[in-house]
């Protein structure tokens, strides 16, 4: 008993509008070619998400042998966020080059400060002893590791 109900054209229109929209070149770009031979592609992030529903219902003013009338809505959303490059250089080889999301909490903040404060903390350390700022940094990253390995 395949019977056709008006909710599965509601959720079938819903789908092809958004193959509409989405396809593998939303998420892997078209190729660029620069004059000097370098590739470059995009690559997003794409997030979609759909709803649909509806009812049958009898009208007010309808009699009882009347056929049921359907209400029903869809929706859909979709986002594409750009995540990275992939560029290919006939000179330099191949080569991701992110995009930095901005930080919207504070512990994206914290993570972004933490690499600029390494920096700062081995740079005055370095002065303070009369090091070379390179090797303290390296100093540092040393005796983290060992501290940390279980």
């Amino acid at each position: 008993m395949s019977e056709h109900h008006p909710i599965q054209d509601l959720m079938n229109g819903t789908m092809e509008k958004i193959k509409s929209m989405i396809d593998a070149n939303t998420v892997v770009g078209t190729p660029i070619t620069t004059p000097d031979g370098t590739t470059v592609i995009p690559v997003s992030r794409v997030t979609f998400g759909f709803g649909s529903g509806g009812t049958d219902f009898q009208s007010r003013h309808s009699k009882e042998t009347t056929p049921l009338s359907f209400g029903g809505g869809g929706a859909a959303g979709v986002t594409v966020t750009p995540v990275c490059f992939l560029v290919i250089s006939p000179t330099e080889g191949t080569h991701v080059l992110g995009i930095n999301a901005q930080a919207v909490n504070t512990a994206d903040r914290l993570v972004e400060m933490i690499p600029g404060a390494v920096g700062k903390v081995s740079s005055f350390l370095a002065k303070r002893m009369g090091d070379d700022p390179e090797e303290t940094a390296e100093e540092l990253k040393t005796n983290k590791s060992e501290t940390t390995e279980p």
